[in-house]
């Protein structure tokens, strides 16, 4: 399981997640799958800026998170095989890179809100346009800031603004009032957020590229987007030019609804499980059944954390 750009496996270990995707019954029910929740370089109790090197940190790209991933899988878990990889957004571009990069170690991969592209266009844009925010600011003082720099507040507002669908800020924000509420909470939220490990982070997407070899990709591939998603759209037709090129390729662009948040529809998994359930199926795994009594519940005692619903994870920093 790969998360997104600023988050870590504890996001992936919510409630909410828990009861979409891995209760019992459920398409990843904890009770018949050994999962793997690894936090991403620059990220969680990964090695990240914010540790300490601040600005001096090593700069990484999305290669180099994949290639520990990995080694993560392989050397510090000892496992040489994978069933499955879902990741969602950053998590989904490296779930395509996965493939590319290692086809004989995986069945099957499902992107979710993700392109097989070189970052472009608006994705790019809103990118560089955070960079620059927080790096033109004074108080980034070469990210030995003492206060959260204004340019990486307004640069979170550039990246809410994208992230949600026009329909869900419409009917969030139908006044000035409104305005104030969303200003005043991103301004919080932002302070939740190291600016140098985003930086980081979003510079290390300027390499990504997996369009030029994706037809080498043997595993079995689900991409799900959504029509009202704007950082990857659909309009671009990219899916249906690129998934016809793979050996084993599937995809579905889920239409938004006025409700719908756009690319964090990605966080709205009871939304978009049932897609889940028909890579499972289709990568030859039946259904889940509540209660079933051979199910099993794979326990790696040397890493894995329990939760109060039941079951095991492993979860892992790629390197410290």
């Amino acid at each position: 399981m790969l998360h997104w750009t600023g988050a870590d496996s504890r996001t992936l270990l919510s409630p909410t997640y828990t009861k979409a995707l891995f209760a019992p019954g459920r398409p990843l029910d904890a009770n018949r799958y050994y999962m793997i929740f690894p936090d991403n370089v620059g990220h969680g109790q990964s090695s990240r800026p914010s540790d300490g090197l601040k600005a001096r940190f090593p700069n990484y790209d999305y290669d180099d998170i994949v290639d520990l991933q990995h080694k993560l899988v392989t050397e510090t878990l000892g496992i040489q095989y994978l069933h499955a990889i879902l990741g969602m957004s950053m998590g989904g571009m490296n779930a395509w890179q996965w493939a590319e990069a290692y086809p004989d170690t995986v069945d099957g991969v499902m992107p979710v809100v993700s392109l097989p592209i070189t970052v472009s266009g608006r994705n790019l844009l809103w990118r560089r346009m955070v960079i620059d925010e927080i790096r033109s600011d004074p108080d980034w003082k070469n990210g030995n800031y003492t206060q959260t720099p204004r340019g990486w507040i307004d640069g979170y507002r550039v990246l809410r603004m994208m992230i949600d669908s026009a329909p869900a800020l419409q009917h969030e924000i139908p006044d000035n009032v409104a305005a104030d509420k969303f200003l005043a909470t991103t301004r919080v939220q932002a302070g939740h957020v190291d600016p140098n490990d985003i930086l980081y982070s979003l510079k290390s997407s300027f390499s990504y590229d997996p369009e030029p070899g994706i037809s080498g990709i043997k595993a079995k591939l689900f991409a799900l987007n959504f029509s009202d998603d704007e950082f990857n759209p659909d309009s671009l037709h990219i899916l249906d030019r690129d998934v016809p090129k793979l050996q084993h390729g599937r995809y579905v662009v889920q239409q938004g609804t006025p409700s719908s948040p756009g690319h964090l529809t990605m966080t709205r998994h009871d939304l978009w499980a049932q897609h889940v359930s028909e890579f499972m199926q289709w990568l030859g795994d039946m259904p889940s059944k509540v209660g079933s009594s051979d199910s099993r519940l794979i326990v790696n005692p040397s890493s894995s954390r329990c939760d109060p619903c039941g079951w095991a994870a492993t979860t892992a920093s790629e390197s410290r």
